[in-house]
């Protein structure tokens, strides 16, 4: 057990790509999960087809003496067929973060749309996991004090948390967690970093912004306008030295919400895509209940590292990269993708965790 309080044990491979199909000849990885109106688990992989051209698929998870340990494959659910998923040479529908959301009935999807102008945050929404419909990119509500527009910056790694809090302004909201990029080379070169002036680290880091429930009770449409920004954490300790970025949903504990998140260290090689000289860890920390942007605790040093094979040896090699978490059989797993190739399962327990039904 770590001083944190959790700890993630390796489960194994749980998804590797399938010989002879081309949807996923350069991998699966980075998935979501859900349940199905009949409480059915299932995994939303990433699939990527030659081209580094990905898709959203859906996978009925095998379960055997309450362990997780396979998937049996059911199609894709969500392509790059929108104009705007696709760019000249580049097109994507990438690394989808699912979250049931009881207040709305309906599982939230964040997806990074690999269009024209790069990566951009989009949504969607399901009764059922099968059928999506999309919401749209995101747009960032302009804060004067702030100094900057969100709009401007490539965004990833966004997660809605599952049950209402209260936002900065009082008012009962939905909250959701993402990661500016400040570097606008890839969209303008010889810009260069352009973070907010009155932000003192400009490594990328977690940061959390709000939508009214009263909005989205009315339309569902208001998920796609996040506003009240707050940075929520940056890179602190060695295994994130480079960028943190959030992980699956928030899980609520006696403490407030538990967050998995991924850290990032190495050497970044300017205008890659696929970073082969870094390394991606799991940590986690604790927001806290009533204001989720405050950090009450974090880890020191990984619950999760690149160590076996399938994690080290891939198309991005040492990575791990914690995007899910389900309970089954009261038990609490984690989905990471592993080395951008395959996909892991982990157990994750320990004294911070509430009883699971």
């Amino acid at each position: 057990m770590s001083d944190f309080g959790c700890r993630l044990t390796r489960v194994g491979v749980i998804m590797s790509p399938e010989p002879g199909n081309p949807d996923e000849v350069e991998g699966v990885l980075n998935p979501a999960t859900g349940r199905g109106p009949d409480g059915t688990p299932y995994l939303l992989p990433r699939l990527v087809a030659a081209g580094n051209v990905s898709r959203v698929g859906l996978a009925r998870l095998i379960i055997e003496d309450g362990v997780p340990v396979g998937v049996q494959r059911e199609g894709v659910v969500l392509a790059p067929d929108r104009a705007w998923e696709r760019g000249a040479g580049n097109a994507g529908t990438e690394d989808p973060r699912v979250t049931f959301v009881p207040a709305l009935g309906v599982h939230v999807m964040t997806y990074v749309a690999y269009g024209p102008l790069g990566p951009r945050t989009a949504l969607a929404v399901s009764d059922d996991l099968r059928q999506w419909r999309r919401l749209g990119p995101v747009l960032f509500g302009y804060d004067d004090e702030l100094d900057t527009d969100l709009n401007l910056f490539h965004n990833k790694d966004c997660v809605f948390f599952p049950e209402p809090v209260t936002g900065p302004d009082g008012e009962p909201s939905l909250a959701v967690l993402h990661r500016p990029m400040w570097d606008l080379g890839a969209i303008k070169p010889g810009q260069g970093d352009r973070p907010p002036a009155g932000l003192a680290d400009p490594r990328p880091g977690i940061w959390i912004s709000f939508i009214p429930l009263r909005e989205s009770d009315d339309d569902l449409q208001s998920l796609t306008y996040w506003r009240q920004h707050r940075v929520v954490a940056l890179p602190e300790e060695t295994f994130e030295e480079l960028k943190i970025g959030a992980g699956p949903p928030p899980l609520r504990v006696p403490e407030g919400w538990l967050l998995i998140h991924h850290g990032v260290a190495g050497r970044l090689a300017p205008g890659v895509d696929q970073q082969p000289g870094v390394n991606y860890a799991a940590g986690a920390m604790i927001l806290d209940a009533d204001r989720p942007w405050l950090v009450r605790r974090r880890t020191t040093e990984p619950l999760l590292a690149a160590e076996t094979e399938d994690e080290r040896e891939g198309i991005v090699p040492n990575v791990v990269f914690p995007t899910a978490i389900e309970v089954i059989d009261g038990v609490h797993y984690v989905f990471y993708g592993m080395a951008d190739s395959k996909i892991g399962v982990a157990r994750l327990d320990g004294e911070l965790l509430p009883p699971a039904g």
